[in-house]
């Protein structure tokens, strides 16, 4: 199963960004015994329309424009928070179906178009709280990496 992170936005040289490769690229290690590729980080311009709902709307089009077909899995601060074996269990159960691709997407500085937002197979919370984007970006990679852990059983998650 092909993993990906579809953002809003582009993340800037620094620490986040060498945080968010570190994940990455320990996760194309561990992903490939599992079935797991990826995941790939496809950034998506923000919307230069003058309005929030215009801004959404775009956003989530071009977003739309390169999901590929499989799980969709939109992170929300209104979403469901799950465990981290919870989140696994779902990637490995999706992976063991047969599903093609698994996305999750971050939104942009206004949030998610509800219509995007309705279409996902899950919305996911990191908290109620607001997150800076690049921060989200890191939490997402950590926790696909996890995923990955828990899936293979190797000692990285402590439960």
């Amino acid at each position: 199963m092909r993993l990906a992170i579809v953002t809003v936005g582009r993340l800037k040289d620094g620490p986040e960004r060498d945080l968010c490769e570190r994940y990455r690229e320990r996760s194309q290690a561990l992903g490939r015994g599992l079935g797991l590729n990826g995941p790939d980080i496809i950034e998506i311009p923000e919307s230069r329309a003058r309005r929030a709902e215009e801004r959404k709307r775009d956003e989530a089009a071009a977003i739309l424009g390169k999901l590929a077909p499989g799980l969709l899995i939109v992170l929300d601060e209104r979403g469901r928070s799950l465990t981290s074996e919870a989140f696994a269990a779902r990637i490995a159960s999706a992976r063991d179906a047969g599903t093609a691709a698994a996305s999750l997407v971050i939104g942009g500085a206004d949030g998610l178009d509800e219509a995007l937002r309705g279409r996902a197979d899950l919305a996911l919370a990191f908290g109620a709280l607001t997150l800076p984007h690049q921060l989200v970006r890191v939490l997402a990679l950590e926790q696909l990496y996890r995923a990955m852990t828990i899936i293979a059983g190797h000692p990285y998650h402590r439960a």
